[in-house]
């Protein structure tokens, strides 16, 4: 006689598979993303570093506006990009659940930092792309805004669960937080990739950087991130649990990782090798992308 819990059993039995397709493409795409972000602050330390400490500061042209180089700006700048190390290093330390279960005392210290850190990123972003300007254009600049209006937020509603012990909240809000935080990252990866697979620049005009290309990559990363979309369906595929959407959430996640990984491939054969080649003078042969 077959009973409600036998119908039932192969049903459950594909809502666990899904789960487990979801969870092990989360942890695929933590890995990647970590490996991308940690070379990405490797060549910020190495890079930046280098010439700060050597004083040449003229190398910082090849990658910034003249506008951002000149008297006590590249001190602001400095500080700024330096910043940026503790966001890309720190940012998927808080995110592995061993390292949160083993050292609670060192993830509660690098999350306070590493909200602080991402707040007065952000006021100082905001400063200097409408104090000073930038190449693009005015989307642009107006989508990292938006970008930076969601990091001061968010890490304050992070900051709000964490006091008040609602960890699961606290957990969610992290999340969100470092996707929208890491938003400079992922325009530079989804950028090479574009580069890497049209062998170019394709939709944009490198020299004034902008064109319609840049101003879509500028609002999917920014003001309307595909990340955070991705996360809310992430986060929602772990709470209903139901087969098919997990498993397409999965899929997008599975997609989501050949893009980011063909883009930092891109990113440090094209962008950080070469400028680390010409700071440290390693090795020659790796042609430099003028871009990003």
């Amino acid at each position: 006689m077959t009973t409600p819990t036998n119908l039932l059993l192969p049903e459950k039995e594909k809502t666990l598979y899904a789960t487990r397709i979801l969870t092990f493409a989360a942890t695929v795409w933590l890995v990647v993303a970590t490996v991308g972000q940690w070379l990405f602050g490797i060549y910020i330390l190495l890079f930046y570093g280098k010439t700060t400490v050597t004083g040449n500061f003229d190398r910082w042209k090849e990658v910034l506006p003249d506008r951002y180089v000149e008297g006590t700006w590249k001190v602001v700048v400095g500080i700024h990009i330096l910043l940026a190390v503790i966001l890309v290093i720190g940012g998927p330390l808080q995110l592995i659940p061993a390292l949160r279960r083993q050292f609670p005392v060192f993830h509660r210290w690098l999350g306070r930092v590493y909200v602080a850190t991402a707040i007065v990123v952000s006021i100082a972003g905001l400063m200097m792309i409408w104090t000073r300007g930038s190449l693009a254009d005015p989307t642009q600049h107006i989508s990292i805004s938006i970008q930076a209006i969601y990091i001061i937020s968010f890490a304050l509603v992070t900051i709000h669960h964490a006091k008040a012990r609602q960890f699961a909240e606290h957990r969610a809000w992290a999340l969100r937080l470092y996707m929208v935080v890491n938003g400079v990252w992922f325009f530079r990866v989804g950028l090479m990739f574009w580069l890497v697979v049209n062998g170019g620049p394709v939709g944009f005009n490198p020299e004034t950087f902008t064109g319609p290309f840049l101003t879509i990559l500028s609002i999917v990363t920014y003001a309307v991130p595909l990340s955070l979309i991705m996360v809310e369906m992430y986060l929602y595929a772990q709470k209903k649990q139901h087969t098919a959407f997990s498993l397409f959430t999965a899929a997008l996640i599975f997609l989501w990782i050949i893009i980011m990984g063909i883009g930092i491939f891109g990113a440090t054969r094209g962008l950080w090798l070469p400028r680390l080649s010409s700071v440290f003078a390693l090795y020659d042969g790796l042609p430099q992308i003028e871009l990003a």
